[in-house]
């Protein structure tokens, strides 16, 4: 029982073995802490370790060397919300509100139950009662994504990782998307952590960036720090 109060990351490496002799070092000795309620962006490109990264974060992967602590918690189920890049790809073909309550039930809640967690998910993200009762499939591309997370707020997370939580939205949906996230963070205390490689994005929402680069923590600060080393974040492309 009891809240995550924090993740804590202390030296951590992870190292892929793959079937070569080859180990390919995926994390290199990273230490970081996230609390609770904060607002962080993770940046960096394909292979600098961000989804394996935030796969450590919550319980998925275990570091090969160092220690991952989730303080004031013994079990992590349901915690920490994961939400992989285009969601909607999970969802099933029944009604939105069915769909919304697989997690809840998943997670032992009672039918009822889950279908209060799910009203109240959906109204979170800003999904009309009259939409409850049709198909996924019927839906805007923005609004599909909001389903997807509707279904994991639904079994009340208290960290939500997002990767590239705005891929293939139009303009529109991608403000929309980031607004609800923000508010997400300041109204109900989520901490919310945003992967993605483009910084221009996420820069306007996120309060702290953590910048990847080739498996190492290279900048871990409020975006003002991190924007000062312009030279090093054009090096590695960013």
């Amino acid at each position: 029982g009891g809240r995550v109060m924090s993740i804590s990351l202390e030296k951590v490496s992870y190292i892929y073995e793959d079937n070569s002799d080859i180990k390919k070092p995926a994390l290199i000795d990273i230490d970081l802490e996230i609390g609770e309620g904060e607002f962080i962006g993770i940046i960096g490109h394909t292979g600098s370790g961000k989804s394996t990264l935030i796969q450590h974060l919550n319980g998925l992967m275990e570091p090969t060397k160092g220690r991952v602590y989730f303080e004031g918690k013994k079990s992590l189920r349901g915690k920490v919300g994961l939400c992989f890049q285009y969601p909607e790809h999970q969802l099933f073909e029944t009604t939105i509100l069915e769909d919304v309550c697989f997690g809840p039930m998943n997670f032992g809640a009672s039918k009822e139950e889950a279908v209060k967690a799910a009203k109240e998910a959906l109204k979170d993200v800003g999904i009309s009662e009259e939409l409850f009762g049709k198909s996924p499939f019927e839906l805007s591309g923005g609004q599909k994504r909001r389903v997807a997370i509707a279904g994991i707020l639904a079994m009340k997370p208290e960290y939500f990782i997002l990767d590239e939580p705005t891929a293939g939205l139009d303009p529109e949906g991608r403000v929309q998307l980031l607004e609800l996230l923000k508010r997400l963070n300041q109204e109900q205390g989520i901490t919310i952590i945003l992967v993605s490689h483009s910084m221009e994005d996420i820069a306007s929402y996120v309060d702290r960036m953590i910048v990847m680069n080739r498996g190492r923590l290279e900048f871990d600060g409020d975006k003002e720090e991190v924007f000062s080393h312009q030279e090093e974040l054009e090096q590695m492309g960013l």
